[in-house]
């Protein structure tokens, strides 16, 4: 067969060995499908692919073992969140990224522990309740924890100026299914701009904020694992996320309290804030739980 604008797409279908994992052929030919639609319907020209070969170059050889420049660059395509959104829960709380920041593991800590290891910023208090769909408390689900501080950096991105594990925690839920914690609120801030997908988004005209949120991955057995956020209510850019993360169902109020018996209870000083929510884990389907 001739290899013809007409004809490409059924040539490189057919490529495809008999015997192939089914899924990993739907996958591909899929993908094969709406590329080749996508060329023919704008027809780049030979040095604009190239462009875009040496674009996908430059992001693969941005990422390192603190960098994962592919998902930053999924997230402000909107894939990511479209992947999560059609895989999300049925019911309960709803799952937002993962984002380009979980590359290291969470320390184990205690409820009550504090995960602000700069103690630099506006105390803050974050109560969660871990709970099925009928409201049953989930004891012994895991918590991992981890966000940027009140300048707005993960530990990752100043290892000079942050100890490792500033920001993160893994936390296990009580009998009640109650799991809290004491950090600072953290800030908006810029995805990083320094490689490629800032580049991208400069040319694009597009600002690269996020506004403040908590990242949670929440599990237990015999439930989904569930990859969400909170994000800080009054925060700046909070209808404009870059990487369009935020539900409307994930924004929470941190409140500010001038309370001296709760500070000293929590063990914070006056004016604090406050954040308090419940995240609720779908159980495994039949299929999902064999």
């Amino acid at each position: 067969m001739d290899f013809t604008e007409q004809t490409a797409t059924a040539a490189v279908r057919d490529s495809i060995a008999p015997g192939t994992e089914p899924r990993l052929t739907e996958l591909f030919v899929g993908l094969v499908d709406h590329l080749h639609a996508y060329v023919r319907e704008v027809r780049p020209t030979v040095a604009e692919w190239a462009v875009a070969v040496d674009f996908l170059t430059a992001v693969g050889q941005k990422c390192d073992d603190t960098r994962q420049e592919f998902v930053l660059l999924s997230d402000v395509l909107g894939i990511s969140m479209l992947v999560e959104t059609i895989n999300g829960q049925e019911v309960g709380t709803e799952s937002t990224v993962l984002g380009p920041f979980h590359m290291t593991e969470s320390p184990r800590r205690a409820s009550g522990d504090s995960i602000d290891l700069l103690e630099g910023g506006r105390d803050c208090v974050v109560e969660l309740r871990v709970l099925d769909p009928d409201g049953a408390p989930l004891p012994g689900a895991v918590v991992d924890i981890w966000q940027c501080s009140a300048d707005g950096f993960y530990d990752v991105q100043q290892p000079d100026v942050q100890p490792p594990g500033n920001g993160r925690g893994l936390f296990e839920a009580d009998d009640d299914g109650h799991v809290w914690f004491r950090t600072v609120v953290p800030s908006h801030y810029p995805i990083p701009v320094d490689g490629p997908v800032g580049g991208l988004l400069g040319s694009l005209g597009r600002h690269p904020y996020r506004p403040a949120h908590i990242h949670v991955i929440a599990t237990t057995e015999g439930h989904r694992e569930l990859i969400t956020h909170l994000f800080v209510a009054d925060s700046e850019h909070i209808d404009s996320d870059a990487v369009f993360a935020v539900k409307k169902s994930l924004i929470v109020d941190f409140d500010e309290l001038d309370d001296p018996r709760a500070a000293q209870r929590y063990g914070v000083d006056v004016p604090f804030r406050r954040a308090r929510y419940d995240i609720v884990l779908n159980p495994l389907s039949a299929g999902e739980a064999a």
